[in-house]
């Protein structure tokens, strides 16, 4: 089970994880061994993330999915699949992270009359002090 949030939990039969061969430093075991750890995950079909938590994470990250529709990352950054495994777990709990929230709607307001005002000072003691080094004719 991944749990992202206290509401936001997926199940482990919703991930599916495949392993390759890894490139890279390691020796001769990148030649043996099948440590690169390969998550697939269908963020439309998960009965796991509320709607609106679909619909930010299909309009974040949806050029990321596949053509059927799955979320595929990958890791080889370690030199075991358990490590690559919870690496991959991890960039996806940082996707849903992302998008858990919906962001705050901003409220267009007004400069007060004095923060006008001061403004208006500053730039005319600006104004002053740019006058002040004139050459006087």
């Amino acid at each position: 089970m991944l749990i992202i949030t206290s509401t936001i939990q997926i199940p482990d039969w919703e991930l599916l994880f495949s392993f390759a061969r890894s490139s890279g430093a390691g020796g001769q075991n990148v030649n043996k061994v099948n440590s690169k750890a390969i998550l697939h995950w269908n963020p439309m079909a998960s009965p796991s993330l509320p709607v609106e938590v679909k619909n930010r994470f299909m309009q974040k990250f949806g050029r990321r999915l596949s053509g059927e529709g799955f979320l595929v990352l990958q890791s080889d950054s370690h030199r075991d699949q358990p490590r690559n495994s919870a690496d991959c777990l991890d960039k996806l709990r940082a996707m849903i992270l992302e998008v858990a929230v919906a962001p705050k709607i901003r409220k267009a307001t007004k400069p007060s009359r004095s923060a006008k005002r001061k403004r208006l000072d500053s730039k005319k003691r600006h104004s002053e002090k740019k006058q002040n080094r004139r050459r006087l004719d």
